[in-house]
């Protein structure tokens, strides 16, 4: 696991899911429909229509116009739908970052586990939750891959947030899903590296020591030029606001930052692994 997808089961629920979920029940039981019928009205299982109605399920962007259609065209549930609040597919522990994530100016991620969410191809994205333990049903990944897709946004939507990721080279070399996997991977990775705001520097795996050994970090500055840090475990994740503790990984943060291959040695180290694909 990495950047706070959910290991099993469904994300939390939300005051605001489970009203719009009541919503969707009592217009389908007023028209006289069972949770079967509406699903092949509108193109879901029962089972996606029952998680949708239970709260447990973010409903995607046209769920709410597709049942219009078939529950009376009341305009009820596109006014609920736009009181819809929760990030679907992210841990508990991680939704107070990905809210301050969505807003800050300087994002800084080191990395020795997974490539990070928001540099991940889908097919790797995919990989990864298709490997997971416990598994995970088909709609669970739908939801992690929809999820990580929307945290991908902010590396263009958010031009002016200085985003700098250093990642292990072996991170690579592991060849995660294949060699198409890591062709298309390394290929994103570069094309990313190209947008002004954005850094990417590669840590040797010849670099005998380096700041980082203790595990990933991850560090946000707020538009309030707050930092705060993040460091996620196997089924946690520990959110850091003590400044003192925040300032020592700034520290070791820097001094990887000399430490790794630079800007232009990090491009031709990906592009001389793109070849050897």
């Amino acid at each position: 696991m990495v950047d706070g997808a959910v290991a099993g089961g469904e994300p939390e629920s939300s005051d605001s899911l489970r009203t719009f979920g009541a919503v969707v029940q009592a217009l389908r039981e007023h028209a006289g429909l069972s949770r079967e019928e509406f699903g092949d009205r509108v193109g879901l299982s029962k089972h996606t229509v029952a998680s949708v109605e239970l709260g447990r399920r973010m409903p995607d962007p046209t769920f709410a116009e597709r049942s219009e259609a078939v529950l009376g065209n009341t305009g009820a549930l596109q006014r609920a739908a736009q009181h819809l609040a929760r990030q679907p597919g992210l841990a508990a522990w991680f939704r107070r970052w990905a809210r301050l994530e969505a807003m800050a100016i300087t994002l800084y991620t080191y990395e020795c586990r997974l490539i990070p969410g928001l540099l991940q191809t889908e097919a790797y994205a995919r990989t990864l939750f298709t490997n997971q333990l416990p598994p995970l049903d088909d709609e669970q990944i739908e939801v992690q891959w929809a999820a990580r897709a929307e945290r991908q946004r902010l590396l263009t939507e958010r031009a002016n947030t200085a985003f700098a990721f250093i990642l292990e080279e072996h991170l690579f070399r592991r060849r995660t899903g294949g060699l198409a996997v890591t062709r298309e991977l390394v290929n994103h990775v570069l094309e990313i590296a190209q947008l002004r705001n954005v850094e990417i520097q590669i840590m040797p795996t010849e670099q005998e020591t380096h700041a980082g050994l203790d595990g990933p970090i991850q560090l946000l500055e707020t538009p309030e030029n707050k930092w705060f840090a993040y460091c996620e475990g196997q089924e946690s994740g520990q959110f850091i606001a003590d400044p003192k503790v925040v300032s020592m990984l700034q520290m070791r943060y820097a001094r990887m930052r000399s430490q790794a291959l630079t800007l232009s040695d990090s491009l031709s180290l990906l592009q001389r692994m793109r070849g050897d694909l």
